[in-house]
């Protein structure tokens, strides 16, 4: 492929592979009720707002949504609002005309007229400054716009899907994203949740994630063992999905010991404390309980998984009775439904 004509693809979004609907969403109540909510507005155009942490997949359900609407047809055109400096994203968004600035020898088409009669995916809006909010806002409620140094307004017909990792309506709080842009992108509002939350789904998405990096790398590697995928659902995950699959490409490379690398118990706990909802709102007497017991809950996990489940020979290495690891395993929640150490 030519250089041109594949810078052209990246912009564009490309062909990317997506995920069958049983894999983005998987089997979690929480995911299964974003799944409904989707499906009800696929085929309008009204904008959707998406936010989650960073790596909940906001990207990949953003392209599930353009294959599913009226502009399937069209491209799907993604804009990384964090990752372009805020000098140069007004002309990457909306293009520019011959002579707007020094170095513009020629005319340049933006990334919105690219997405006619398709997708426009704004990743990270929070990011975009107050002076190209307000031309966005122009954009998003009639469609018209104008290129940098341009006299006449262009008109495009797209549908925009925005996503954010920040809570908005703290951002117009502290007055550094505006109201009217607000309510104007989140129409539709849906929220991913985290992989703790959907614990169910990290054993499907550890088996897909080991099939693509097998075809990516041709690389054959042993399938994953039950009481791996059982470790791995159990563990925190603070990079969510994004997080789970770097790991599947490292197993996929290098194999068992890709599950071998674990963060400090420092950062352990402190993920644990910042990043747990069940802990948000109590008492700080019962955030440091909840930080002890999760942390706790992981050195079993990794104590079991180091002596091969061996739980005598776990007890031994954390020093403690065979009994009393048996209490820690139920009161930790790490019984399969067998009723086996997980």
């Amino acid at each position: 492929m030519p250089s041109a004509a594949k810078n052209k693809s990246e912009l564009l979004g490309g062909a990317s592979h997506i995920p069958p609907d049983e894999i983005i969403f998987g089997c979690s109540p929480a995911m299964s009720a974003v799944h409904k909510r989707l499906e009800r507005i696929c085929n309008t155009n009204v904008p959707v707002l998406m936010c989650g942490d960073a790596g909940t997949g906001k990207e990949t359900v953003a392209r599930w949504m353009h294959c599913r609407s009226p502009y399937k047809s069209g491209q799907f055109v993604k804009v990384n609002c964090a990752a372009i400096p805020g000098s140069l994203l007004e002309s990457e968004l909306f293009g520019y005309e011959k002579g707007a600035f020094t170095g513009a020898h020629a005319s340049k088409p933006g990334r919105v007229e690219f997405a006619d009669h398709g997708t426009l995916f704004l990743d990270e809006i929070a990011d975009l400054d107050m002076a190209l909010q307000s031309k966005l806002l122009h954009f998003v409620q009639d469609g018209t716009f104008s290129r940098i140094g341009g006299e006449s307004e262009k008109f495009v017909e797209a549908r925009i899907i925005c996503s954010s990792n920040r809570d908005l309506e703290r951002e117009i709080e502290a007055g550094r994203f505006r109201a009217d842009l607000y309510y104007r992108i989140s129409v539709f509002q849906v929220k991913l949740p985290k992989l703790s939350e959907r614990r169910q789904d990290v054993s499907a998405l550890a088996q897909y994630f080991r099939g693509l990096y097998q075809k990516q790398f041709a690389k054959e590697c042993d399938p994953i063992a039950p009481e791996t995928l059982n470790y791995l659902q159990n563990l925190h995950w603070p990079g969510n999905v994004r997080e789970l699959s770097n790991c599947i490409a490292r197993y996929v490379l290098i194999g068992q010991d890709a599950f071998t690398i674990e963060p400090s118990p420092k950062k352990a706990l402190m993920s644990t404390v910042s990043g747990s909802a069940a802990t948000r709102g109590l008492p700080l007497r019962n955030i440091a309980k909840e930080a002890i017991r999760e942390l706790e809950r992981n050195v079993i996990l990794e104590a079991l998984r180091t002596n091969q489940w061996n739980r005598r020979k776990t007890a031994q290495a954390l020093k403690i009775s065979y009994r009393a690891l048996i209490y820690k395993i139920r009161d930790a929640g790490l019984v399969s439904r067998r009723g086996v150490v997980v």
